[in-house]
């Protein structure tokens, strides 16, 4: 089981750069740079909430599972 975090996709398609979204949704934009990256082990729900927020989406918009099979 792997969890994709598309969030450099959204941001691509809000045009909104690192660290824009990191001032608007309250976290460093190191953090948002792991998050975008995909080297984020966890997200906080309350992060979630400020990223969807943000980027006037829903958390499946970020958020892929993809079967390892």
């Amino acid at each position: 089981m792997t969890i994709r975090i598309n969030l450099d996709v959204m941001m691509a398609k809000r045009k909104i750069g690192v660290g824009e979204l990191a001032e608007q949704i309250g976290i460093t934009p190191a953090n948002v740079s792991i998050l975008k990256n995909g080297r984020a082990k966890a997200v906080r729900f309350t992060t979630l909430d400020a990223i969807c927020k943000a980027l006037d989406c829903q958390p499946g918009d970020i958020l892929e599972w993809e079967d390892d099979d």
